[in-house]
């Protein structure tokens, strides 16, 4: 199963990785439509990704979500009515929601975060 592996000790809380994603998925530097959060308090760093577990996939009451050949969790745009029940009942709290899309936004491990982070926090793991 592909999965972005995240070390929260080397994080720095930059948010490069949450500029790139959002760059990548949208064309727009905007950190609230990133599909991983960087938070920090103090000294404490905590950074929430998805961890494919697949608990969404039986939620879903449109059958939007599954797995694809990679064990990723992704969205079939096409059927998700925006019910965001995903939001909320994600265990890691790694689904997310913006105002602007009917769909909610998640990690699918493509790995470009990973290319840009300056301290080697995130990686993927096949």
């Amino acid at each position: 199963m592909k999965k972005l592996i995240k070390n929260e000790e080397l994080c720095t809380a930059c948010g490069t990785c949450e500029q790139v994603c959002s760059e990548t998925y949208f064309k727009e530097e905007n950190r609230e439509k990133a599909s991983l959060r960087v938070e920090k308090e103090v000294d404490v760093v905590k950074l929430t990704t998805c961890s494919q577990c697949g608990e969404c996939i039986e939620l879903c009451p449109v059958e939007a979500l599954y797995k694809d050949k990679n064990g990723v969790v992704r969205i079939n745009k096409q059927e998700c009515v925006g019910c965001f029940s995903c939001v909320g009942f994600c265990p890691e709290g790694a689904m997310f929601y913006h105002v602007e899309h009917i769909e909610p936004l998640k990690c699918i491990a493509c790995g470009m975060c990973v290319k840009e982070c300056p301290e080697g926090a995130l990686s993927i793991e096949k």
